[in-house]
């Protein structure tokens, strides 16, 4: 049994078990939180329903399992001919999350 959910404007395929790398999230490590937004679920049966454009009664609840920065991303750009250069550098914040139980 899988799901489709939305976070942080992108979409996952999730199962229960797995550990997904979203979006950073403001909730404490640990704390148990629940996605609403689902595009579609797999029955037991095998069949798939979706959502228009959310499904209703059904949530995903999954644990945080820690905050933290992706790999630093360096962003340069400079003007020819006039000795104009700058140097920037970056690092997304992220959440990692383990899908706990899928609520039909």
């Amino acid at each position: 049994m899988y799901a489709i959910i939305e976070t942080g404007g992108k979409q996952y395929m999730v199962r229960e078990g797995d550990v997904l790398v979203v979006e950073k999230l403001n909730y404490p490590e640990g704390e148990v939180i629940s996605f609403d937004k689902i595009l579609a679920v797999s029955k037991e049966d095998g069949n798939v329903e979706f959502g228009k454009p959310y499904l209703e009664n059904v949530k995903v609840n999954a644990k945080i399992i820690e905050h933290g920065k992706g790999p630093k991303i360096r962003v340069f750009k400079y003007k020819p001919k006039k000795n104009y250069r700058r140097r920037q550098g970056h690092r997304q914040p992220y959440t990692k999350v383990q899908i706990e139980k899928i609520v039909q």
